[in-house]
């Protein structure tokens, strides 16, 4: 009688790590995937908070009259709920004016998402 061949095919060990490897490898990919998806929403919220700076150092340029000190107002741009804290202060030589506008995220208590500091003429009286 001739001896038993053995049957091809896989092992329950074989398989089982052959599922725990793709279950590490998807759960990976899932990760990454989470992470770019809030990276891009950063982004875009930094981007449009960079678009408000602009826009309130643009209204100051065309306003003509810079009051020196820390002024706070609400700068919502779209759906995004945000600050715009400007600070206007003079520089050495007395001609020119130091002018910030930081913004923040008025839903939380996060670092500026945008900065924007520029030096202007003082405007005559």
């Amino acid at each position: 009688m001739p001896s038993k061949a053995r049957q091809a095919g896989f092992t329950l060990i074989e398989v089982l790590v052959a599922l725990a490897i793709i279950a590490v490898a998807m759960s990976a990919a899932v990760r990454v995937a989470g992470l770019m998806t809030q990276s891009s929403g950063i982004l875009r919220d930094r981007s449009i908070a960079m678009i408000a700076a602009q826009s309130r150092m643009a209204e100051l340029r065309l306003e003509g009259r810079l009051p020196m000190g820390v002024k706070v107002m609400e700068c919502d741009q779209g759906r995004l709920l945000l600050r715009c804290e400007q600070v206007i202060g003079g520089v050495e030589n007395g001609r020119l004016l130091k002018v910030g506008v930081q913004v923040f995220d008025r839903s939380k208590e996060t670092p500026p998402l945008a900065r924007l500091e520029t030096l202007l003429n003082r405007p005559q009286d």
